[in-house]
């Protein structure tokens, strides 16, 4: 299995694999540059042969990137939407410097503008964005809780948003444990797993999950609430990872814990200690 943990980008891009193969990981997620304002510097080249260089010698692989909060595309205010795609290209040309495959946004609140339009908003930017761009970078609309104006809360929006979109190979979906349950997703027995996944199946298809985010969740059922926990110690428990790990269908597809940091990584080794003592042997 392809387990990971988000990993810091302190002191250089490069660093987040060195902490990330001193905690075990196999895989990990990167914001590539500060996630809590909108400018970003031009890459480097020395970071970026550092980044390969640390790459090679972890053997970690794959890396998925994954976009600042501040972006919204969904909005409809022309300030708000302007920083945002501006925004969303140069972390996607970061990305694609680097060589990753994986770049992972929230697909935006439409901030009381309305559902539909806010899709269509979505999928506007996205046609704009990925015009022109490096095809090897596969953008993924992660699942959300549902939490205030957020879109993608339930499948059939995503599959809106994908439809709308142009070059439809280039689009994929992260599935996140927590927002998936918190939206109302139910799949904490094996019959009601298997018709989320059906569900998931029907609306979008499974070759479209690339990405599995995997947190245990503070909010119950349809609470609408995204607040992550460490593994086995929320609302899911443990059963939905253990159908996860062990899904023949998911088996090379990376997952990447986003766990709360309270004691620093010292959890993140736990958490992932706990999810590979749920792999079974076939």
């Amino acid at each position: 299995m392809l387990l990971g943990a988000h990993m810091s980008i302190k002191g250089g891009l490069g660093e987040s694999l060195i902490r990330g193969k001193k905690i075990g990981c196999d895989t990990i997620q990167i914001f590539v540059k500060s996630n809590l304002q909108w400018k970003a510097r031009d890459t480097i080249n020395f970071e970026i042969q550092e980044f390969f260089r640390n790459k090679s010698e972890t053997k970690i692989d794959p890396v998925v990137a994954h976009s600042s909060y501040l972006i919204n595309l969904a909005s409809s205010d022309r300030r708000i939407r302007n920083f945002s795609i501006k925004s969303f290209k140069k972390e996607l040309k970061t990305t694609q410097e680097l060589k990753i495959p994986y770049f992972v946004f929230h697909p935006g609140y439409h901030k009381g503008a309305g559902l539909k339009k806010g899709i269509r908003l979505i999928a506007k930017a996205l046609n704009q964005i990925i015009s022109k761009d490096d095809p090897k970078t596969i953008i993924l609309l992660e699942t959300t809780s549902g939490q205030g104006s957020s879109i993608g809360y339930k499948f059939e929006q995503l599959a809106e948003i994908i439809n709308l979109v142009n070059k439809k190979k280039r689009i994929g979906v992260c599935f996140d444990t927590c927002h998936v349950f918190s939206a109302g997703y139910e799949v904490r027995n094996k019959k009601d797993y298997e018709k989320t996944f059906e569900e998931f199946e029907k609306n979008i298809g499974i070759n479209k999950l690339k990405v599995f985010h995997l947190n245990d969740s503070k909010g119950d059922l349809e609470s609408r609430i995204d607040r992550h926990q460490h593994i086995g110690e929320g609302y899911l428990g443990l059963k939905p990872f253990r159908f996860i790990i062990n899904d023949k269908r998911f088996q090379n597809i990376p997952m990447i814990i986003e766990t709360p940091k309270d004691g620093g990584y010292k959890k993140d080794i736990d958490n992932l200690t706990i999810l590979r003592s749920l792999i079974k042997t076939f």
